[in-house]
């Protein structure tokens, strides 16, 4: 069954620039983000993580699929011990003016995730997002001003 895709939009009081190397630069990334050992926003450049809860962490293996910078960045999102999933993460930074940023994320595919696994819940995912934009990336913008 398909789902919608999740969709997170936040704001934040920084240039698009500045949100752009946020996303794409892996130093900065760590920061905010996850421990990435490498990343590049090119087509076809392949990563990897390890991210979840106190109880369980889980190997992220993503892809990049586009990168227009600093407007949108997409690439795959799926977990090596689950091979059937298989889902895509697309950041589009919208510049609001001088000094303003708008940032909505998608995420298609989270169907294709195990359902008998509460980690793998539309609602999980959700909180999940939510912090990261919401919280992480909101204070590490604010902080780097």
């Amino acid at each position: 069954m398909k789902t919608s895709p999740l969709i997170v939009e936040r704001t934040y009081t920084v240039p698009v620039e500045k949100v752009w190397a946020a996303i794409t630069e892996k130093d900065q990334m760590r920061k905010w983000y996850f421990d990435l050992k490498a990343f590049k926003p090119e087509s076809g450049f392949q990563f990897e993580f390890t991210g979840g809860d106190e109880n369980v962490q889980y190997l992220h293996r993503c892809e990049v699929l586009s990168a227009d910078a600093p407007n949108r960045l997409s690439h795959t999102w799926t977990y090596p011990e689950h091979n059937d999933g298989y889902s895509v993460v697309t950041w589009e930074l919208m510049g609001e003016g001088p000094g303003t940023t708008t940032v909505r994320l998608t995420h298609e595919g989270l169907e294709s995730f195990p359902d008998n696994d509460p980690n793998f819940a539309v609602e999980s995912f959700t909180a999940g997002w939510n912090f990261i934009l919401g919280e992480s990336l909101r204070k590490f913008l604010e902080e780097e001003e």
